[in-house]
């Protein structure tokens, strides 16, 4: 599933073709994907202006002229693609639709923009802009991790007297929004702190150094375009390339990358996902 640098990298797409711009059409192909589409959305749509994109942990938000926010959820496998732009001097053409296009947005200025999801996991739905933070599916999230609510006070707070896996903590939205499996195995790893060590048992000046790693890890993943494994896909189609720069994600079996360390990468199951690590350096 896409975590924040992939969805990040999606809405910063989005920007030249979506925002300050009119929605002249809007098409919708079915009647919802995990969840039913709401009522009228097509409609709703059409005729509005784009006033800001924002990211709320792994979802889009389309804020709307007509008071009305448009949530974007990608899910397993969804796609936020944009033709009809231009690449530097060349023009990128609108592809053949494809049988999972399901909800597509003509721009003024020509832009489409076509959601794509084949596993039909994604989501879409429309709230009023003013009350967005209530919405059931963004209610209760946890601080981001890239804004300034996020710090090294808080996160000791947060998982102190934890007595689940430090990984487990980490992954729980409450805590802090929008980090997800990659990602977390990443940042325990450059911070040397094992995935297995019980939150509430780390020591406070340990806690404090996962902040500055967690912004380092997200930064540079964005930078790179997120991590394409199976389905993700820039809103130009291409590809992320930060899993080209995993240090323990899906490497089991190769040595640790860390200087001087003679470890292996090991790869255990914690609630039910796949965990990376290096049982020698990460302690």
């Amino acid at each position: 599933m896409p975590e924040l640098p992939e969805v990040e990298t999606v809405r910063r797409g989005l920007l030249p073709a979506m925002e300050g711009r009119l929605i002249e059409r809007a098409e919708v192909r079915r009647t919802g994907l995990r969840f039913p589409f709401p009522e009228g959305m097509a409609e709703r749509l059409a005729g509005a202006r784009v006033a800001s994109l924002r990211r709320r942990s792994k979802y889009i938000l389309v804020d709307l002229s007509t008071g009305e926010t448009l949530l974007i959820h990608l899910g397993m496998s969804g796609r936020v693609l944009v033709s009809g732009t231009m690449l530097g001097e060349f023009h990128q053409p609108h592809p053949a639709p494809e049988r999972h296009d399901h909800v597509v947005l003509e721009m003024e200025g020509g832009a489409r923009v076509t959601f794509n999801d084949a596993r039909r996991f994604g989501a879409m739905d429309l709230m009023p802009t003013a009350s967005a933070e209530d919405h059931w599916l963004l209610r209760g999230i946890g601080p981001e991790p890239l804004g300034n609510a996020f710090d090294e006070t808080l996160l000791t707070a947060r998982l102190a007297g934890r007595n689940t896996p430090v990984k487990a903590a980490l992954l729980d939205q409450r805590l802090v929004a929008g980090l997800g499996n990659i990602y977390v195995c990443e940042v325990l790893h450059r911070a040397g702190i094992d995935p297995r060590r019980k939150a509430g048992r780390i020591a406070s000046a340990r806690v404090a150094t996962l902040v500055p790693i967690i912004r380092e890890v997200l930064g540079e993943a964005i930078e790179a375009g997120g991590s394409s494994l199976r389905d993700y896909r820039q809103t130009d189609g291409e590809l992320g390339y930060f899993q080209h720069a995993f240090r323990v994600y899906g490497r089991e079996g190769a040595p640790c990358p860390t200087p001087g360390c003679t470890g292996t990468i090991a790869r255990i199951v914690q609630s039910g996902r796949s965990t990376f690590f290096c049982p020698r350096c990460q302690r």
